[in-house]
C-alpha cells in the first residue's frame, strides 16, 4: 500500500474531517455496546456491567501498548501512514463486532482496535506540526469540536439504528472507517517535514521507555500524574453513562443517544467558539484550573440528579470544563521540541489508554456492586463521585506542577535525520 502524500498543503481542516469521521464511528457504539454485552450475559445488567468493563479494559490495555509505538513511528515516517493504519484497524474491529457470535469475539475485535488506535495521538501531533505555538490551544479546541460533532451525530444515529438491530450500528461504524481510510489515502496530506523527522527508537516506542524519556522535559513529566487522574475520572463517567441512565432513568438506546448528542453539541460549541477566547484571556494554567473545578461540580451533579431532565441542565454547566483539555495540551506542546511531538503525544495517548485499563473495571464493578439485588441501599452514581474525587487530586497535582515550572530552560531537540546521533 502506497502512502505517498498528495501534493496539498497540510491544514487543520484535513485532520478535522478525519477526526469527525473517526468519532462518529466510535459514538455509534456507545448506546448499543453495553446492551449487546448484557444480551450475551442473559439479560443480567449487573453481570453485563462487569463483562462490559473487561471489554473496554482490553481495548485500553492494547492502546497503552500500541500508542507509543505508533507515535514514534509517526515521528520517523510521518503522520499520514499512521492515520491510515489506525482507520484500517477500526474498520476490521467493527466488522468483527458486527458478526460476533459470542462475547469472546468482542474481546478479539477490541484487541485489534486497541493496538491500532493511534489516530488521536497522531492527530494531536499533526496539529502541532501545522500550528504555531501561540495558536495551539485554539487548534486543540478545533479537535475538541470534532469530538463534539462526532458525538452529536454518532450516538443518536447509533441509538436510532440500535432500535432496529443492535448489530446495525457496527456495520455503519465500519462504513465510517472505510470512508475515513479513503479520505486519508486520497486527500489527507503529510504534515511532518523531512527535516523534522528522527530515527525510530525502540526505547521510546515501548510504553515504559516512552514514559522514562519524559525525564528530559520536567514541565511535561510533572503533569503525567495529573493527566492520568483526569483521564481516569473521565473514563469512569464514560464507562457508566449508558448503564447509569438505563438503570436510573430507564432510558432507551435512542434516549441515551440523544443525551450524548446534546453533550456533543454543548461541548463542540465550547471547543469551537469559546476556547479561542477563554483560554487566551485566562492563560493556559488558569484555564486548566477553572476547567478542573467545573468538572468536579458537574460529576457530583450527575451522580446526585434524581430526574433525567436534570442531566441536560448539568451538561450546560459541565461543558465549560472542556477548556481544560486544549489548555493543557497547548501547555505541554510548548515544552517539547518539534521532532519529538509525535512521541510525547503518543505517551499521553498511552496514559489515556492506561487510565482506560482500570477505569471501566472500577466503574462497572462499582456500579454493579451499588445496584446489586438485596443491597439495602443503592448509589448508582458512585462512579461519578469517584471521578470527582480523582479530579480533585488531579487539580492539586496540576497546581503543584505549574508552580514548579518557573525559570526552567527551554527543551532541546533530539537529533534529526540529518543530524549526527
Amino acid at each position: 500500500m502506497s502512502t505517498a502524500a498528495p501534493a496539498r498543503k497540510p491544514a487543520t481542516g484535513f485532520i478535522f474531517v478525519t477526526l469527525v469521521l473517526a468519532i462518529i464511528g466510535f459514538g455509534l457504539l456507545i448506546p448499543v455496546l453495553p446492551k449487546l454485552i448484557v444480551q450475551f450475559r442473559g439479560g443480567d445488567i449487573a453481570s453485563g456491567s462487569y463483562a462490559y468493563g473487561w471489554v473496554i479494559s482490553i481495548y485500553a490495555l492494547m492502546q497503552f501498548i500500541g500508542s507509543p509505538f505508533l507515535g514514534s513511528l509517526s515521528d520517523r515516517y510521518g503522520r499520514r501512514p499512521i492515520i491510515l493504519i489506525a482507520t484500517a484497524g477500526s474498520a476490521i474491529d467493527y466488522v468483527i463486532m458486527a458478526n460476533a457470535p459470542t462475547l469472546a469475539w468482542l474481546f478479539v475485535a477490541r484487541t485489534i482496535a486497541g493496538f491500532t488506535a493511534g489516530i488521536l495521538a497522531t492527530a494531536n501531533a499533526y496539529l502541532v506540526d501545522v500550528t504555531p505555538p501561540e495558536k495551539r490551544a485554539q487548534a486543540f479546541g478545533l479537535l475538541g469540536a470534532a469530538f463534539g460533532i462526532g458525538f452529536i451525530v454518532g450516538p443518536v444515529l447509533g441509538g436510532l439504528l440500535g432500535n432496529y438491530s443492535l448489530r446495525l450500528p457496527f456495520w455503519f461504524a465500519a462504513g465510517c472507517s472505510a470512508i475515513n481510510w479513503l479520505w486519508g489515502f486520497f486527500v489527507l496530506p503529510e504534515s511532518l517535514a523531512p527535516e523534522n523527522r528522527r530515527e525510530f527508537s525502540w526505547k521510546r516506542a515501548n510504553p515504559v521507555g516512552a514514559l522514562l524519556a519524559l525525564k528530559r522535559f520536567p514541565a511535561v513529566r510533572d503533569l503525567v500524574e495529573c493527566f492520568f487522574l483526569l483521564t481516569l475520572a473521565q473514563v469512569l463517567l464514560q464507562s457508566t453513562w449508558a448503564l447509569y441512565t438505563d438503570y436510573r432513568y430507564h432510558w432507551t438506546p435512542l434516549q441515551i443517544g440523544l443525551s450524548l448528542m446534546f453533550v456533543g453539541f454543548a461541548s463542540g460549541l465550547v471547543q469551537a467558539v469559546l476556547v479561542k477566547r477563554i483560554v487566551p484571556a485566562l492563560g493556559d494554567t488558569r484555564a486548566v484550573v477553572v476547567g478542573f473545578c467545573i468538572s468536579i461540580v458537574a460529576q457530583i451533579g450527575y451522580g446526585l440528579a434524581p430526574h433525567g431532565w436534570m442531566i441536560y441542565a448539568i451538561v450546560c454547566v459541565g461543558c465549560f470544563a472542556g477548556i481544560a483539555g486544549p489548555a493543557l495540551q497547548a501547555y505541554i506542546t510548548k515544552h517539547v521540541p518539534p521532532n519529538e511531538q509525535g512521541a510525547v503525544q503518543g505517551v499521553f495517548a498511552g496514559l489515556s489508554s492506561l487510565a482506560g485499563i482500570p477505569g471501566p473495571f472500577i466503574a462497572s464493578h462499582s456500579f454493579g456492586w451499588a445496584i446489586a439485588t438485596g443491597r439495602g441501599w443503592h448509589v448508582p452514581g458512585i462512579a461519578f463521585f469517584e471521578g470527582a474525587a480523582l479530579t480533585v487530586v488531579g487539580l492539586g497535582l496540576a497546581v503543584r506542577s505549574f508552580r514548579r515550572d518557573h525559570h526552567r530552560p527551554p527543551p532541546t531537540a533530539a537529533p534529526t535525520m540529518a543530524s549526527p546521533a
